[in-house]
């Protein structure tokens, strides 16, 4: 009886577990269709549009690199709820395009699944909500406890952080975190260059 009860236990525990991977793949994928959604109409009006009733965050940015056919929809701050939903956009830290360092986390198992692939001079793209957009370059990554960034949020350059759990292949989270720094290399082209 030990025989056929044991296995068929683990069986369920492992239907369970994979149940579960698949929801959370599942839920990030809606939500980055509701997030796209709301990320336009947030451009559109220029007020910030929660991308369902109930949420307590909404759209900020996109995340583009597009040699990867990446993409991602940023939510205002990273709170544990928001990052299951998307990148989150690192409290106290400046927007995109701002004299400082614009740090964006996710999970390294859906919306940042693709930093694996990034290379040192690849193109990042963040749109802002106000519809305004910065090319980044990839510069240099690292791997860091996370209570030791090193991040110096006063720098006077204009500078990108992706941010997520170490290492990529992980199935349990760790003090460690990858770092992908990246700089400003062009402004918002749409910007009026007249100086008015």
């Amino acid at each position: 009886m030990r025989r056929v009860i044991l296995p068929l236990a683990f069986a369920l525990i492992g239907l369970i577990l994979f149940g579960e991977g698949a929801y959370i793949h599942a839920k990030a994928l809606l939500a980055q269709v509701l997030l796209e959604r709301a990320f336009a109409q947030t451009i559109a009006t220029g007020q910030p549009v929660k991308p369902w009733r109930w949420a307590d965050t909404w759209p900020v940015a996109r995340i583009e690199v597009k040699r990867l056919r990446a993409s991602a929809i940023a939510l205002a701050g990273s709170s544990g709820q928001a990052l299951a939903f998307g990148p989150g956009h690192v409290e106290q830290t400046v927007d995109a395009g701002e004299r400082g360092v614009a740090v964006y986390s996710a999970h390294r198992d859906t919306h940042f699944h693709f930093l694996r692939d990034v290379t040192i001079g690849d193109e990042i793209d963040v749109t802002r909500s106000d519809g305004k957009m910065f090319r980044y370059r990839a510069d240099r990554s690292e791997v860091v406890r996370f209570d030791q960034s090193g991040i110096d949020p006063l720098t006077g350059r204009y500078e990108l952080v992706l941010s997520t759990c170490w290492p990529f292949d992980a199935l349990t989270s760790g003090p460690e975190r990858y770092l992908l720094h990246a700089t400003m290399i062009e402004p918002d082209s749409r910007q009026d260059k007249s100086g008015s």
